[in-house]
């Protein structure tokens, strides 16, 4: 079912399947800020990544000695959630393990997520609760897909740059090439221009940038001849990854995330794996994005 919440400035639209943003506009100009899905390209929008981010080693891990399988990305973004808290400008919904979830992740678990519009700004907020008798391992991360360009009569996609405010004048970024079978630990050399990125689609043409999050907390989508932008601010996550389809598709993504992909070196073992995040029993794991425009 889908539910929308609306400002002065804004209008957002939610699936509770898999709690995903499906429409994100701004009133003053009628632009649709969010990818709309297309199964040519790509037919998510914004989806949710839990309990893992990327894709593990032959889609498998192994805890306490026992094989279990899951694909990329995780399975949080094929359920459908239960709508718990609805007001003006707030939405919160409701993910619980069940049978079939732990058949291929054996630990119980609450996951909230929530929407909030407020002036011309979205925020995303995650909590996750082990109700398991053990330690819980895992992964948590935000894919949310942007128009590019955002008019496509009157924009070229060669005008737009991705810009990282808060680095220094001088400082590039370092990636993590991301391989058929996982990710290599070999970084590559970013080149940015006064903290920009120029974006077009040989930018992807190896799949996604990640990037180790040591000094980002915000990404803005900008075009050089207008004074449009989209900004995604994420301050505490442990991981960014940049990405659209290398065919040239008419988006982009902004991705934080609290995991990362195997690397190919990995023995699979959760507990060992890269980026994974540790909960003890009965605790809460709280964070959130923001999505400005």
């Amino acid at each position: 079912m889908e539910y929308t919440i609306k400002n002065k400035h804004l209008e957002i639209k939610v699936d509770s399947f898999g709690a995903e943003l499906k429409s994100l506009k701004k009133l003053q100009n009628d632009i649709e800020y969010l990818w709309q899905g297309d199964a040519k390209f790509w037919n998510r929008t914004s989806p949710v990544l839990f309990p893992i981010v990327g894709k593990l080693l032959d889609d498998e891990y192994f805890y306490k000695n026992k094989s279990y399988k899951m694909s990329q990305h995780g399975f949080a973004r094929d359920k459908e959630f239960v709508l718990v808290e609805q007001g003006e400008n707030y939405l919160k919904f409701l993910l619980q393990s069940d049978l079939d979830s732990l058949k291929v992740y054996p630990f119980v678990y609450q996951l909230f997520i929530s929407y909030e519009i407020k002036e011309n700004e979205v925020k995303i907020s995650y909590q996750v609760v082990n109700k398991s008798d053990e330690k819980m391992y895992f992964s948590i991360g935000a894919h949310p897909a942007f128009n590019w360009p955002l008019e496509k009569e009157t924009e070229d996609k060669n005008d737009y740059y991705f810009e990282f405010e808060n680095l220094d004048e001088d400082k590039n970024l370092k990636a993590f090439p991301l391989l058929n079978n996982g990710i290599s630990s070999e970084k590559i050399d970013i080149e940015l221009d006064k903290k920009r990125f120029n974006i077009s689609k040989d930018s992807f043409k190896k799949d996604a940038l990640i990037f180790k999050n040591e000094s980002i907390n915000s990404v803005k989508l900008k075009n050089y001849k207008n004074d449009k932008f989209i900004e995604v601010c994420f301050n505490g996550f442990s991981y960014l990854g940049l990405w659209s389809k290398p065919s040239g598709a008419p988006f982009v993504c902004i991705e934080p995330w609290y995991g990362i992909a195997d690397f190919i070196n990995h023995n699979k073992n959760i507990e060992e794996k890269e980026g994974i995040n540790i909960l003890e029993k009965n605790a809460v794991f709280s964070s959130f994005y923001k999505i400005k425009i």
